[in-house]
């Protein structure tokens, strides 16, 4: 029995809507979605932000209102993003952008939530 290749989405158009502050892209599966730069930049696949080995730095903070000033094609695979605060250096997957747009409103809600209960932890 063999296996089937697996089929991973492919995007078809990608639009950095820098009013709406959020990337519109639409994959060939039929899937469409929203994403906010904010949640681009906190979930940046770089090494700043998820950290070297063992070492996972604290949520990133402040970004409600980064912008895009860019976007670069990397090869046939992903799209690196300049971020108006300097921030260059994450790779983004066709996969992971169809991962963050489908997982949206969940990553969002625990981003937020980590940011509040932190926000608590140091006032005390």
């Amino acid at each position: 029995m063999s296996a089937e290749p697996v089929s991973r989405p492919w995007p078809t158009d990608l639009v950095f809507d820098r009013t709406a502050k959020a990337l519109m892209i639409a994959f060939d599966d039929g899937e469409m979605f929203e994403i906010p730069f904010e949640l681009l930049r906190v979930e940046s696949p770089s090494a700043e932000n998820k950290g070297h080995g063992t070492n996972v730095p604290p949520p990133v903070t402040g970004k409600a209102n980064v912008n895009v000033v860019r976007a670069e094609p990397v090869g046939r695979y992903a799209v690196r993003i300049v971020f108006d605060d300097g921030h260059d250096t994450g790779l983004y997957s066709w996969d992971l952008l169809h991962d963050l747009g489908r997982d949206k409103e969940e990553k969002l809600r625990v981003y937020r939530e980590t940011l509040r209960l932190r926000a608590l932890r140091d006032e005390a």
